[in-house]
């Protein structure tokens, strides 16, 4: 077989035939699909079929919607889903995900454990305290759905060869230029893998990590025991177990506290197959299940499926385009691909024939993965955390513990002996607060939820800087080198603000999409005529460096690209005695004006200072060479004592951040939301041709508004509703506790502006407020 085609999708479960049937749908036509097998041979044939639709991301709420949109015009499709609470605290959880799913439009609502029962006759209440009730949930037969995928995008003209397994893929110059199989060779401008539990597999072929594991995931199908008919889904998380009717008898499954990830790679003959029934590993989900549906004790198991699905390092899809050009990736589904199929192959479509994501996938971008996820044994053990606690409640500050500590700055052994409590990101070990600087001042504990991320050092942080002076290690902050002759007009092309100013000048500036929406947010500092340095957010800095080289791979930049976040230590010093710390240790010019670049010493120690701050409050961002770190920070705590310096983390940084107004990107500001939008108007220098210029509107209808809630002990987490005289107009996208003007504060995009009242519901309950 010598063959071409524009598009060649490798994969033939619901991922691939999705992509396939949605790509023809606009009207691409030259595709084809290419199984090693026969379709759906992958994972798709054992998935337990449940489509649930409310996640706290609207994007991915907006992609399952679609999924159902989707399948109720297909066959074997029906509706309604439960939740169980079994518990307070699963209940609360129960209350904030109704409030998600009325800013996002979806009618969840919360029943009575009797309500319950009507809907699911075969339940056994005790101990319910509620539950969630969607009626628009629902179920289909996965084997069925992948080939009614297929078969629309068969009918509107995409190719499909089965039994046709590839060998290596064809790169050429950072871009892929073919496909070989064992039936002969394909050339194509774009690979779109969708291999599922084969994804890691395929991806080398192109010299492309996808960090996935295979794990174990096993369910049972019973005999038929009862005689209801239009059963709902039904989840309970308590008790790790969830339901789904299967003609007059159920499949039940649920996730294991000791899950069994599997082999990478996947063995080349595994094809429609499953593995052995691990019933000591299942014991636990049984014996949850009889619980709450006691026929369960006694009826007859007449299938047990246990088959490898293919789970990432954070429980996100693996989407997008990878770093070789024209390569991209549909992976990943972390045992929901069957409810994200439908909205997967929509986004995916979109994507490869637009350039772009049609909505905000930063979280689900393949480019969001460091380096250290090239490790299989980190991305083994990030995944079976993720397996054992999928069903684990989630308040925030909750801290992930699998391969900690990895990245840490060279003060790391500092802050741990002086009290320290570490969070972590993208690797990178982070001070939260020193439990140490609690003192006897009284701040209120937050209501709910809220407090597991609160502790009395916080305020004392914060109150701090705000008064004296605080130090913060900010060397997780991703730091990118932007060099060679080309460096100024790539950056002055993809940045709004102008960037390509003089040397030393520091510049905070905004990365667009083609919609206007913003793609990144950081500041560049000109180093020299062709030297720049990008410092963005600790997470942000695989994702920004692959949009930069994307960018310059299609303008053809004479530009060399680096990532030298651990070359660099990064130490905050702000408030309003940070002068009169640094002037006696410090040699060079300190009187530099705002938002520039100085190369100076601070005691032994070579230093970069940056005048820029995140706190509202006087200071520098101080960058040294890593092996100076550590007498940097040394140097800096020493010369502050006398002034009362406090060392914070990065939660005093956050309430500090929401009293100033600063955006963080991810939260308040993302690709669906432009400058003009965000308040960053000023960065948009409109009388330069720039990325996404066309596109901005400078007097946009909703604006992100800051409010003050009325109740300073409830403190928003995010994704709440916004009412504007009882109608709800947008959500929140930040909120915290501002310690300096002690009032609980948030975010939200609105219409109306400053003194509006509005109402946010929190965990069911409503709080006023005001738009300040």
């Amino acid at each position: 077989m010598s063959d071409s085609a524009r598009i060649v999708i490798i994969g033939g479960g619901v991922g691939g035939t999705s992509v396939a049937h949605h790509l023809t749908e606009l009207g691409e036509r030259d595709v084809l699909l290419l199984e090693r097998d026969e379709l759906t041979s992958g994972s798709t044939f054992h998935s337990a079929g449940l489509v649930g639709q409310l996640r706290a991301d609207p994007a991915l709420t907006r992609m399952n919607r679609h999924s159902v949109e989707l399948y109720r015009r297909l066959d074997g499709w029906s509706e309604c889903g439960l939740k169980l609470a079994a518990s307070p605290g699963r209940l609360a959880e129960i209350r904030r995900q109704i409030g998600w799913a009325r800013a996002q439009d979806l009618p969840l609502e919360e029943i009575s454990a009797a309500e319950a029962v009507e809907l699911f006759p075969l339940m056994d209440p005790r101990g319910v305290v509620g539950a969630a009730y969607l009626p628009t949930d629902g179920q289909i037969d996965p084997s069925q759905l992948c080939y009614a995928l297929a078969g629309l995008a068969r009918a509107a003209g995409a190719r499909i060869r089965t039994r046709t397994r590839v060998l290596g893929i064809d790169v050429e110059n950072g871009r892929v230029t073919g496909v070989r199989t064992d039936q002969g060779d394909i050339a194509c401008e774009i690979v779109v893998n969708c291999g599922g539990m084969f994804a890691a597999e395929i991806g080398r072929m192109a010299g492309v990590r996808v960090p996935i594991i295979p794990v174990s995931h096993q369910y049972v199908i019973t005999d038929a025991f009862h005689g209801h008919t239009g059963l709902p889904t039904l989840r309970d998380p308590d008790l790790l177990v969830y339901y789904r009717q299967e003609v007059r008898g159920l499949v039940m499954g649920g996730y294991e506290r000791t899950c069994a990830p599997w082999t990478d790679p996947v063995p080349q003959d595994f094809n429609g197959r499953l593995l052995p029934e691990d019933h000591d590993r299942f014991a636990e989900i049984f014996a949850g299940s009889r619980l709450r549906v006691p026929a369960m004790a006694d009826v007859g198991i007449r299938k047990m499926i246990n088959g490898p699905e293919a789970f990432t390092p954070d429980n996100e899809f693996c989407l997008g385009e990878s770093e070789v050009g024209g390569f991209f990736v549909a992976a990943g589904f972390c045992a929901h691909g069957i409810a994200g199929a439908g909205g997967v192959g929509l986004v995916m479509a979109e994507w490869i024939l637009a350039g772009e994501p049609p909505m905000d996938l930063s979280h689900m971008d393949i480019r969001r993965f460091g380096a250290h996820y090239r490790s299989p044994s980190y991305t083994r053990g990030r995944v079976v955390e993720n397996y054992e606690t999928y069903y684990d409640l989630r308040p925030p500050g909750r801290e992930r513990r699998a391969g900690r500590p990895l990245r840490t700055s060279p003060a790391y052994p500092w802050h741990a002996a002086h009290g320290a409590v570490f969070g972590e990101k993208a690797g990178w070990e982070r001070v939260h607060y020193y439990a140490s600087n609690a003192g006897p001042h009284e701040d209120p504990e937050p209501r709910g939820w809220a407090a597991e991320a609160w502790h009395p050092a916080i305020g004392a942080e914060h109150r701090a800087t705000r008064t004296t002076a605080g130090l913060f290690d900010e060397s997780s902050f991703a730091k990118l080198e932007v060099t060679g002759p080309g460096a100024a007009a790539l950056l002055e092309w993809v940045c709004d603000n102008r960037v390509a100013r003089e040397a030393g000048a520091v510049t905070y500036t905004q990365a667009l999409n083609r919609r206007g929406g913003i793609e990144g947010d950081f500041t560049v500092t000109r180093r020299g005529e062709d030297d720049f340095l990008i410092v963005t957010g600790t997470a942000c800095g695989t994702r920004d460096l692959g949009r930069l080289r994307e960018q310059a791979r299609r303008r053809g930049a004479a530009v060399r690209l680096a990532d030298v976040t651990g070359q660099y230590a990064c130490f905050a010093l702000w408030g309003p005695r940070a002068r009169d710390i640094l002037a006696p240790v410090a040699a060079g010019p300190l009187e530099a004006p705002g938002m520039s670049a100085r190369e100076i010493t601070v005691g032994d120690v070579p230093v970069l200072a940056l005048r820029v701050s995140f706190v509202g409050e006087h200071g520098w961002e101080l960058y040294c060479s890593s092996e100076y770190g550590r007498a940097l920070w040394e140097t800096l705590w020493a010369a502050g004592r006398p002034h009362g310096l406090v060392a914070g983390g990065y939660r005093a940084i956050d309430s500090l951040r929401l009293e100033k107004g600063h955006r963080v990107w991810g939260t308040d500001i993302g690709p669906e939301t432009t400058p003009y939008e965000a308040g960053l108007g000023f960065c948009v220098a409109a009388d330069k041709d720039f990325l996404g210029r066309d596109a901005l509107d400078p007097d946009p209808a909703r604006r992100l508004r800051r409010i003050v809630l009325d109740d300073p002990r409830t403190v928003v987490l995010g994704s709440e509703p916004v009412r504007v005289d009882g109608l709800v107009a947008g959500r929140v996208t930040s909120g915290g506790y501002g310690y300096t003007l002690e009032r609980s504060l948030a975010y939200a995009y609105l219409e109306p502006g400053p003194g509006t009242r509005v109402e946010i519901e929190s965990f069911g309950e409503p709080v006023g407020g005001v738009v300040a």
